[in-house]
Order: C-alpha cells, then sequence, then structure tokens
C-alpha cells in the first residue's frame, strides 16, 4: 500500500475535521471494501479516518413507529439486536445471510450504504422500507441516497450517522447467493406498510443499481400474498447480463425471490 496517516477520532465533528484537513482523505467503516482496493493500489488515500470506535455512531433504538440503526453498528449487533428482531425482523434475517462471521462481526449498515454495491443487500431493504439516512448535515430519503452504481446522494466529507426504519405490517427478503462472495446475484425485499401501501426493491438485478419493482408492488397492493405473483412478468429491460445470468434469468429471479420473500414476511 501507499504511505497514509491512519486516524482515530472519537467524535463525528473530530473525524469531520480530520476529513477537511486532508489532501485526498477516505473515511473507513467496516474496511471491506477500503482496504482491499488500497492493498491493490486503486486507492491512494493520504488520510485513513476509522470511524468505528465513535460511541454515537453505534447502536439501535426503537420507538413504536421508527427503527433506528445507527451508522457504524456492526452487522451481528444488528441480526442479534432484540429491537431489531422485534420491530422488523426481516432486517435481522437480511444481516443474517450477509458473507461470513468475519464479515459480519466487522461490517456496518453505514459502510454498505455508503458504498452502494449493485448486488449489496441493505440497499433493497432502504428502498422498500422508505427509510431514512441521517448524516451529520441532513436527512436524506432513500428514494435520493441512491444514485446508481456506487453512487449516492453523499456530498464530499458527509458522514451517514444513522439509519432510520418505519416500521412495516409486514416484511421480508429474499435473495439468490452468488456461492463464493455470498453478495446478492438477485435479492428481492418486500414490505407493506400499515397504511396498506407496498413497496418492493430488488438489488443485484438492474445494470444501475437497487431498483423499484412496480409490478410486484401493484399485484402485492391488490393481493398479499405470493400466488398473486404467478402470472406476472417483469421485463429485462436494462437488467444485468453477464457470466452469471442473463437479464432475462434475473427478471425471472426477481419474481421468484419476491414470492419467497412475502412467504417469509407471512
Amino acid at each position: 500500500m501507499y504511505s497514509t496517516t491512519y486516524h482515530r477520532p472519537s467524535s463525528i465533528d473530530e473525524a469531520a475535521a480530520l476529513f477537511a484537513k486532508g489532501t485526498e482523505p477516505k473515511y473507513l467503516a467496516g474496511g471491506h471494501t477500503l482496504l482491499p482496493v488500497m492493498k491493490q493500489r486503486l486507492a491512494a488515500p493520504s488520510d485513513v479516518i476509522d470511524l468505528a470506535r465513535i460511541k454515537e455512531l453505534v447502536g439501535v433504538e426503537a420507538t413504536a413507529d421508527t427503527l433506528t440503526i445507527k451508522a457504524a453498528t456492526p452487522y451481528y449487533d444488528i441480526m442479534t439486536n432484540a429491537d431489531v428482531q422485534k420491530a422488523i425482523p426481516a432486517i435481522a434475517r437480511l444481516t443474517a445471510m450477509l458473507g461470513d462471521p468475519a464479515v459480519r462481526h466487522r461490517g456496518t449498515i453505514g459502510g454498505s450504504i455508503a458504498n452502494n454495491d449493485p448486488a449489496a443487500d441493505y440497499p433493497a431493504a432502504l428502498l422498500a422500507l422508505a427509510a431514512t439516512v441521517r448524516t451529520n448535515k441532513r436527512p436524506i430519503s432513500a428514494d435520493d441516497f441512491f444514485k446508481g452504481l456506487f453512487t449516492t446522494a453523499l456530498e464530499d466529507g458527509e458522514i451517514i450517522t444513522a439509519v432510520s426504519f418505519p416500521i412495516p405490517d409486514k416484511a421480508g427478503y429474499a435473495k439468490m447467493r452468488h456461492p463464493a462472495s455470498r453478495f446478492a446475484l438477485t435479492g428481492v425485499f418486500v414490505a407493506r406498510t400499515k397504511a396498506g401501501d407496498v413497496r418492493v426493491a430488488a438489488t443485484g438485478a438492474s445494470q444501475s443499481g437497487v431498483m423499484r419493482v412496480g409490478a410486484i408492488e401493484s399485484a402485492l397492493k391488490a393481493n398479499w400474498a405470493a400466488s398473486a405473483l404467478d402470472n406476472i412478468k417483469v421485463s429485462d429491460a436494462g437488467l444485468l447480463s453477464d457470466i452469471h445470468g442473463s437479464s432475462d434469468y434475473r427478471a425471472n429471479l426477481v419474481k421468484v425471490m419476491a414470492q419467497r420473500a412475502v412467504t417469509d414476511a407471512g
């Protein structure tokens, strides 16, 4: 790796100040993306600012209507947290599918969504649940946060502090896992609000990253049942086609994973 200066700030303000002083600074969350690209000499930050030890960025809070997961909370803490399991158990189940034990003990929800890998799982949950991404500067709705492959609405130096999820009536998630990476070849998160609205988001399928699936949303709003999707055909327009599967294959996976997600939700 190239020479870099490592910082371990104790507050959000200190982290932001360190970033402002750096020439090519980078924030470090779980490190599953930044450290490998540094080792491959694809990134050479002047300063690496570790957010993992900032206490105000770790933890889970729940009210009657909202589940808030702070940005540096490790996956393992999310999947085992009693408030998460009670309020939105689908998030706990999604998290349990991520990577392997090493990944689950180091990875963070903030790092995942800031990176916005097109096959990451959390973006589908945020989009389907109409979550709000909170930063040290502002709140950003999930609909406005994800801008495309590895691209978000975050400004330079902005720090994700938490994600707030409205608690749904029902929610579920299912994915076809890549056998090596455990990323989603295609994953679908379904959610029905207490008012009866339905949102469905797919990851790993689109060329532009996480996406809403309107045809499935309409069918499930009329009838919340896996069988309601039997005759639905998802368009393969704009979907990925690569060595792992064609666009037509992924279109079918979107429907199949949505049916499994509805079954998961109950």
